[in-house]
């Protein structure tokens, strides 16, 4: 007996529906959702870390207005729930970019819309795993640096950013974890990721038992496998006596 054989047989038999191991419309849909939770951690973590490196940069390298203006981004994002986040893009600054537009269609659309959000959202936790690594590096050392004649940009990219990256990995991984699992608010604006998908299958199939069980193994693998890959890299950038035992 096949795979999608067994799990049919024992749905008739027991009562077990784990339906989308059998049946094709439901598998299709809860691979669809894998395929949008996937765009948006990708998506959101590469844009969270661009954001941190940024807002790193501008309060190393720049001038008082410069952090004044990075630490006010970080107060918004990091002290509003990030579901709130959510609902302001979406719902009060989307129909407000759509009213400038010349069409019926919204400007951006709600996968978007939560990509920006989530960016936004763990952008601002970065900034500060970063200034704290940043914080760490001796002064000594960013003074030897200029002494070489490096410009401020040079030192942090060179010396600075490498050095304050190594202490920060333990924090960031936490950051991104949740990052990874904070993509289920999206379900809010009916972005098909997986949450949003397995509700649909346990609408019609009846079996939201059997999907919250197969959602949380999901997750507990793919977050297991993450954070067991960002540990491998802490490990293999270490720098024996720098941030580490």
């Amino acid at each position: 007996m096949d795979i999608a054989g067994f799990f049919a047989a024992l749905n008739q038999s027991r009562g077990i529906n784990f339906s989308l191991f059998y049946d094709a419309f439901d598998r299709d849909l809860f691979l669809q959702g894998i395929r949008y939770t996937a765009w948006l951690s990708v998506a959101s973590i590469v844009g969270s870390l661009a954001v941190g490196g940024l807002g790193a940069y501008l309060q190393f390298a720049q001038g008082r207005w410069a952090r004044r203006l990075v630490g006010g981004y970080v107060q918004v994002f990091r002290n509003t729930p990030p579901l709130v986040q959510l609902y302001f893009f979406y719902f009060a600054l989307g129909p407000a970019l759509s009213a400038l537009g010349s069409g019926p269609q919204p400007l951006i659309g709600n996968v978007t819309w939560a990509i920006v959000s989530l960016t936004l959202y763990a952008g601002a936790f970065n900034v500060e795993i970063f200034r704290s690594g940043i914080e760490a590096v001796p002064q000594s050392t960013i003074e030897a640096a200029d002494a070489l004649g490096l410009s401020r940009s040079q030192i942090f990219v060179k010396v600075v950013l490498p050095l304050a990256l190594r202490i920060s990995l333990a924090g960031l991984n936490n950051n991104l974890v949740n990052l990874i699992k904070t993509t289920t608010n999206a379900f809010a604006i009916a972005v098909p990721e997986l949450l949003y998908a397995s509700s649909q299958i346990w609408s019609e199939s009846m079996n939201a038992f059997e999907m919250v069980v197969v959602l949380l193994t999901f997750y507990m693998l793919v977050i297991g496998a993450f954070t067991w890959s960002m540990q491998r890299w802490e490990r293999a950038i270490a720098v024996p006596g720098w941030g580490h035992a």
